[in-house]
């Protein structure tokens, strides 16, 4: 029964979550709010481990969560699910596009997704960093960091490592 809720849950996610795999977090922080598959913390923890390995995040993390709730043939399982509709979606698209191109209801339609799909990234990370920021120090790190990507560009590894480095640092010396 378990293998038949992670192929639907994951194929849903796979389906809805339009633009990538950041688009899937509002599904896999309602998967961690109605399943208890995983924890908001742990789903934290995947999403750090998942977008400095390979491969797009969503499909990382159900990887991960199928993994730890039905082994291997659920980490296959959910993996398999969460690109499915993305295969069928892009060869019917591929398919159409050549028609539908210059369509400007196909233009408007792209474009609006894309606010939408940052409102739903913004609603999870928020979320996330309320339920998982405890101490003052990582708010700190955090504004500090927002600040120097504001003022500073640089590539956002840059700020993704030297946040690393710093968080090691503050665990190293029991500050966090």
């Amino acid at each position: 029964m378990i293998y038949l809720q992670l192929i639907y849950e994951y194929f849903k996610i796979g389906l809805f979550s339009f633009g990538g795999g950041y688009a899937t977090l509002p599904f896999l922080y309602h998967i961690s709010a109605t399943h208890h598959w995983y924890s908001a913390k742990q789903l934290s923890d995947m999403l750090a481990v998942a977008s400095i390995t390979p491969g797009p995040v969503g499909v990382n993390v159900a990887t991960y969560s199928g993994f730890t709730t039905g082994g291997i043939l659920g980490a296959i399982m959910s993996t398999a699910s969460i690109i499915l509709p993305s295969f069928i979606i892009v060869i019917i698209v591929a398919k159409l596009l050549a028609k539908f191109r210059e369509n400007k209801y196909v233009k408007a339609s792209i474009h609006a997704l894309k606010p939408a799909g940052c409102g739903l990234l913004a609603a999870v990370a928020i979320q996330l960093f309320r339920e998982n920021v405890v101490q003052i120090w990582a708010y700190i790190l955090f504004f500090a960091l927002l600040i120097m990507s504001i003022k500073i560009k640089k590539d956002p590894l840059v700020y993704l490592g030297l946040s690393a480095f710093v968080g090691l640092i503050l665990s190293f010396l029991k500050v966090i």
